[in-house]
């Protein structure tokens, strides 16, 4: 080969050779930029779709779950469920434990607006506003002022909350109140942006339309497929957040949840289906989690007027015939504890063990029999009662209340039951509409008693069957003016002794909580609230 020919080569080589170095180079660099830019994604399952994103107009956990990685309050949670300081870095209290004095942090909206002591203060009065008509405005109700503004009995002005100025905001309260921080983490204390909600009106939840100042931004809400959220560049403490893109996905069916789960679709279940227990114990031991959780599984109990349910003695005779301990142990697989009061064991701020009824420790037969002599003391008839059980959707709430209307059987009343979708299931309960006998669940907004008993208040909308007590409401009161935690206790157990010798509901299992959680998810700490925000958690 000539000389120049090897040497035309030889260029030819040089000049490939850096070509294939330029593009190995570009290549890498695209490849380095695509891992940068890649998507942390996490599939999380939720037992119902949000029936709304407003916090003013919510109240489910659900809700909660949802509402606390797209907004955060004055005080939010860590993973371990413990309170920390959200949008307030700080907070005075007051000597006399009555006012508050909240110190705004340097945050951002998401649409860059700077977070100001004035958006809480509009929010809080504007969930106070009786024409707001928001169901937990009396989660509220130790704010100065706050039932009567919430009832429309005083000018809204003069709810005890104000902006001092941007960066300060006063809170003042009818009594010193030992949870107030804690309730501040709660989804009704949560702020909206008021130039969204002035444009929009109840339109401002809308993906597009929704202002957050959480850990997340809404990106769309596709009911019965799911809620997407992405990461808000804004957020104060965004560069340790670690979950670019959150799928909230609903699962009224537990069950198709844990399929999913198995298939590595779905990183977290909210709940397990209690009727699988054995097989979830037996093939995914490693990703259950059971945890004591604050709340009680009860049935509300209202019936028509001139029904026999209106008759205390009718409605203790139904919970004298429920077996707890065959609920617990077989329907929800031990993962449920037999209960026969409103208030959790294990709450603070309580008289030491709780209170109980009369019959809890008595044989069943010898239950049934009282039950029955109950019934014809209030005149019915065997085989002449027939009620319907109202449960939302859920094959653990399913049967229950299929075991529930087998055990009416042994003391003569009949039992259907009626399934009703989710979504809609609690509004309808709480907007007053008409059932026999329900099921519904509460968990602890905050870790005291007063939580749970609050509920049977004559004007709370959590009140389902508009039971009305004067003497119970005035327990209510007198515990809310009483400073001494030991007295406060014992008037907050004369109300719960007073609720169950009405039986108005029927308590009959404390919660614990239950998920499914993938192997490589971390952050995710069992506590007593089952607070467990998005923020906190990462995919290895």
């Amino acid at each position: 080969m000539p000389k120049t020919a090897i040497s035309d080569h030889q260029g030819d080589y040089k000049k490939m050779k850096k070509r294939d170095l330029l593009t190995a180079s570009a290549l890498a660099l695209v490849l380095s930029v695509a891992a940068a830019s890649a998507e942390t994604v996490m599939n999380r399952g939720n037992d119902t779709d949000p029936a709304s994103l407003d916090p003013h107009q919510t109240q489910t956990v659900s809700e909660s779950r949802v509402l606390n990685d797209l907004l955060e309050g004055l005080a939010t949670v860590d993973a371990d469920g413990k309170v920390i300081p959200g949008m307030a870095e700080s907070w005075d209290i007051s000597e006399d434990g009555t006012v508050y004095t909240f110190h705004m942090r340097d945050a951002k909206w998401s649409n860059g607006d700077p977070v100001t002591a004035n958006d809480f203060d509009y929010s809080l009065h504007r969930i106070m506003d009786p024409a707001t008509a928001a169901g937990y405005a009396s989660i509220l109700f130790p704010i100065k002022n706050g039932e009567a503004v919430a009832g429309g009995n005083m000018p809204l002005d003069q709810l005890g909350v104000r902006a001092i100025d941007d960066k300060t905001l006063e809170i003042t309260l009818e009594n010193p109140t030992p949870y107030f921080i804690q309730l501040l983490t709660h989804q009704s204390a949560l702020p909206v942006h008021k130039a969204s909600v002035d444009e929009f009106g109840n339109q401002f939840t809308r993906a597009g339309n929704m202002v957050t100042n959480g850990a997340y931004m809404l990106d769309s809400f596709t009911p019965n497929d799911k809620l997407v959220m992405v990461k808000n560049p804004n957020y104060y403490n965004a560069d340790k957040v670690a979950i670019d893109r959150v799928n909230w996905i609903p699962f009224d069916d537990i069950s198709a949840c844990m399929r999913r789960f198995q298939a590595s679709e779905v990183s977290i279940c909210s709940d397990v289906p209690g009727e699988q227990m054995d097989y979830v114990k037996a093939n995914l031991a490693d990703a259950l989690h059971v945890s004591p959780y604050l709340g009680t599984f009860y049935l509300p109990i209202k019936g028509a007027e001139g029904s026999p349910l209106k008759d205390a003695r009718v409605r203790k005779a139904l919970s004298m015939a429920i077996d707890r301990d065959f609920i617990a142990e077989q329907v929800w697989a031990g993962t449920m504890l037999p209960s026969y009061t409103l208030v959790p064991p294990g709450i603070s701020n309580y008289v030491d063990g709780g209170i109980t009824v009369d019959y809890a420790d008595t044989d069943l037969f010898d239950r049934e029999d009282e039950a029955k002599e109950l019934l014809e003391e209030a005149g019915v008839a065997p085989g002449s009662l027939t009620i319907e059980l109202r449960y939302n959707t859920s094959e653990n709430n399913k049967n229950t209340m299929a075991a529930v209307a087998d055990m009416l059987k042994n003391i003569g009343v009949n039992a259907t039951l009626n399934e009703v979708e989710g979504t809609t299931y609690f509004n309808y309960l709480r907007e007053g509409g008409q059932f026999d006998v329900a099921r519904a669940g509460w968990i602890g907004d905050y870790d005291d008693p007063q939580n749970f008993l609050m509920l049977y208040t004559s004007d709370t909308p959590f009140n389902y069957p508009r039971w009305k007590n004067p003497d119970y409401d005035a327990l209510m009161a007198k515990a809310a003016a009483t400073t001494d935690l030991t007295e406060r206790a014992n008037v907050l157990s004369d109300a719960e002794k007073l609720l169950l010798d009405q039986q108005p509901i029927i308590p009959i299992l404390s919660y614990s909580s239950r998920a499914l959680v993938a192997s490589n998810v971390e952050g995710y700490h069992d506590n007593l609230l089952n607070d467990h925000l998005t923020q906190w958690l990462s995919l290895n």
